[in-house]
């Protein structure tokens, strides 16, 4: 490796779900071991660590800084990244090594945020070694960390349901898998969830929820472009909710516009833009932060850790050839 191309990742531990991806996880662990072991310039020494059940990430992540780690790279889907970056944000931001991700998982948004290869084990270290460190920010709810998507309603039922399916170990995969959950969904969950919703302190807004959809990069389930502009690093959070309670072929309209980010143009969608978010549900409604399950409560407060994360990133040479 050149010198113009300096490995950022100093030592590094790899976090892997050997389970990602129907198995693949174990595949991708293997080849990243190998592909460290063979390259002594890409790190300064480095660990694979399998995970063996829920938490184990986090854990993991906790005790990389005491364990003298610079980088926690994260082998797997959207779910273990989740965990990992739960673990780090627990550490003083002092203490916090870098996140870089390596993403081999069935939805990938923040992979596809980050613009990593996907599903490509090799590609996203030849990305990852010739790296740039960026900042980037983080969401905070109710206790919880998350890095790319927080949601309620309909989608946040979707999530759940997306992921029930892929613990069935469906055939299906990102976006063919949301739009078959999607259509199941929509004939169970018409109403919708009554929301009072304050953005940064302002009147609350009343709204007929059945899309709220808090986000730090633009995707969610799989490469839905839901705030098609939202930026990872911008200090602020896009936010998608619907303002109107639509008839059901309009929602379903509104659900295939959603595929190539048309929705936004719809009246009965408003995006915006915060740094502080207070919702009082008057029912429990389904909610996921970056695909994972939240306990459902009445009343969440949301809030933006600005640039709270160092995470490699690829320059725009790897960015463009992966």
């Amino acid at each position: 490796m050149s010198q113009s191309h300096r490995s950022p990742l100093g030592r590094a531990l790899v976090i892997a779900n050997p389970a990602a991806r129907s198995g693949k996880g174990a595949e991708g662990a293997a080849f990243a071991e190998r592909f460290l072991g063979s390259f002594s310039s890409a790190s300064a020494g480095f660990e694979v660590r399998r995970t063996q059940a829920a938490g184990d990430a986090e854990h993991l992540a906790r005790k990389a800084h005491a364990e003298g780690f610079d980088t926690v790279i994260t082998l797997g889907g959207d779910g273990v990244i989740h965990e990992t970056v739960n673990g780090l944000m627990a550490l003083p931001e002092r203490e916090r090594p870098c996140l870089a991700v390596l993403p081999l998982g069935t939805g990938n948004d923040f992979g596809r945020t980050l613009g990593m290869a996907l599903n490509d084990v090799e590609g996203a270290l030849a990305q990852i070694i010739r790296g740039q460190v960026c900042t980037y920010d983080i969401g905070h709810v109710n206790g919880v960390y998350f890095m790319e998507t927080l949601s309620f309603g309909l989608d946040a039922a979707i999530a759940h349901d997306t992921t029930a399916r892929r613990a069935a170990d469906t055939s299906q995969h990102g976006e063919n898998l949301y739009v078959t959950s999607g259509l199941k969904i929509f004939a169970r969950a018409r109403k919708g969830w009554k929301a009072s919703v304050s953005l940064d302190g302002e009147s609350p807004l009343e709204l007929p929820t059945l899309i709220f959809a808090v986000q730090l990069g633009p995707t969610y389930g799989g490469g839905f472009p839901i705030c098609p502009d939202a930026r990872p690093d911008d200090g602020v959070f896009d936010i998608c909710m619907n303002v109107k309670r639509p008839l059901m072929p309009h929602i379903m309209a509104l659900f295939a516009m959603a595929r190539s980010g048309r929705h936004v143009n719809s009246s009965v969608i408003k995006i915006a833009q915060a740094k502080r978010i207070a919702i009082h549900f008057e029912t429990e409604p389904p909610a996921q932060a970056d695909g994972e399950w939240l306990e459902p409560v009445h009343d969440y407060s949301i809030e933006i850790v600005p640039r709270g994360l160092r995470v490699i990133a690829p320059d725009s040479r790897t960015s463009q050839q992966a």
